[in-house]
């Protein structure tokens, strides 16, 4: 092969692997999913919210249903306010689920996990969901363990 040919390759290359990278940066950012607005929205508050973040994925039985669209956190109440938008295809959850912060994968990204009760009836968008299960912090059960020996 003369040298053209190999700066060619190199540069062909060079190309793949920055379009690699981007698409990595774009799916552990989670910016690349859903992105609109589209659906609805539910609320829940949660005493802590470990390292949860804005546009983490709401899942329910493993499959996306919504992401997580603000935080705020209310003086009076001490605890986080979690705003989730769900897409419109999935309207139906009882009004008995669960909203459970867990963590997934080596990063320890974060995301809200919806378990559907048995009620008959469902939520409306703007409810609030009001059993809530705050993120599992691992430097607090460190702590416990420690102190309790």
């Amino acid at each position: 092969m003369n040298s053209r040919s190999v700066e060619i390759l190199v540069g062909v290359f060079m190309a793949l692997f920055l379009l690699a990278m981007a698409i990595l940066v774009l799916k552990v950012s989670n910016l690349a999913s859903f992105s609109g607005n589209t659906g609805y929205s539910l609320y829940a508050s949660f005493e802590n919210i470990g390292g949860l973040k804005a546009r983490a994925p709401v899942t329910a039985s493993g499959v996306k249903v919504g992401q997580v669209s603000r935080i705020e956190y209310d003086p009076q109440t001490f605890q986080a306010n979690v705003t989730l938008t769900i897409k419109d295809e999935f309207r139906e959850f009882p009004e008995d689920t669960t909203a459970s912060i867990y963590t997934a994968g080596l990063l320890g990204e974060q995301y809200i996990g919806l378990e559907p009760g048995a009620e008959e009836i469902f939520l409306e968008p703007e409810d609030e969901i009001s059993l809530t299960q705050s993120a599992l912090v691992l430097e607090r059960l460190i702590g416990q363990v420690l102190l309790n020996r």
